[in-house]
């Protein structure tokens, strides 16, 4: 098999581990972004696709995030987020696999690394811009300062120090900012707005700000061999972050964007 065939072997039984346990605790899910784009494309991932994107409800994310290192003892699966892996600095969960390793392209830092899945809270924004963009870019300052402060580089260093070589009050630092920047996303929570938005998603922000019926209505679709959820209104969303998104892109652009170097059971896959 091809790396990618193994990257996409490996992530379909991660996502059968994770729609398991939201099945058993009554977890809402759903494929978001180039992931969701794949299902209906494709009937599963695009081929040329090394990530799998889930989104949840800030509640339904709340939930997995309890959950989950329960569910995963005694498996090889882990749950990194800012608090469980101190060197992670984004603001979302990744579900790794632990008998993987990878290198990601253009991303060097000192968290833990695997093969994985990314899963993004969506958080209640309000109806007007100017207060949306204000907001937005308080979360952009303190996830900027994460990223800088843990180290996150596009290449490696010889200056980078190993990751038990960190000063325990940078560490002390960064915590505070991260728990900043959980206020920032969680600062409407109790209000009564009906919009959504993944403060994570790398697509403009109008792109992944989602009515509470693009969020919260579900279907399912085949994707690859197994049953998923998406949502119900899949073509306005994808029409709003792609355009003609049954459009396939110039063949130049059919490229893995994030994975690199991949070792599966101490095996080096090319």
């Amino acid at each position: 098999m091809s790396q990618i065939d193994e990257i996409h072997r490996v992530e379909i039984e991660m996502l059968k581990v994770i729609i398991e346990i939201c099945d058993k605790h009554d977890i809402k899910y759903m494929l978001i972004g180039g992931t969701l784009l794949g299902a209906i494309r494709h009937g599963g991932f695009i081929p040329w696709d090394d990530d799998v994107d889930l989104g949840m409800t800030r509640e339904n994310y709340d939930e997995f995030a309890r959950v989950a290192p329960v569910e995963f003892q005694n498996t090889h699966y882990f749950m990194q987020t800012a608090d469980t892996d101190p060197n992670f600095a984004f603001s979302y969960m990744k579900v790794l696999d632990t008998n993987t390793y990878i290198e990601e392209k253009n991303n060097v830092n000192d968290a833990h690394k695997g093969i994985f899945i990314d899963i993004f809270p969506f958080d209640k924004v309000p109806r007007q811009p100017e207060i949306r963009q204000a907001v937005y870019n308080r979360f952009k300052i303190n996830d900027a300062a994460i990223l800088v402060r843990l180290g996150y580089n596009i290449i490696k260093t010889p200056f980078r120090k190993a990751p038990n070589e960190k000063p325990l009050e940078l560490f002390m630092s960064v915590a505070k900012l991260k728990e900043r920047r959980e206020n920032i996303m969680r600062l409407y929570d109790n209000e009564p707005f009906h919009h959504y938005k993944n403060y994570a998603s790398q697509y403009a922000y109008d792109k992944e700000v989602l009515s509470q019926s693009e969020l919260i209505e579900l279907t399912t679709h085949k994707f690859e061999s197994i049953e998923v959820s998406i949502p119900k209104h899949y073509d306005r969303i994808l029409k709003r972050m792609y355009g003609d998104y049954m459009q396939l892109p110039p063949e130049k652009e059919r490229v893995s964007k994030h994975i690199d170097t991949v070792i599966i059971n101490g095996k080096r896959i090319e």
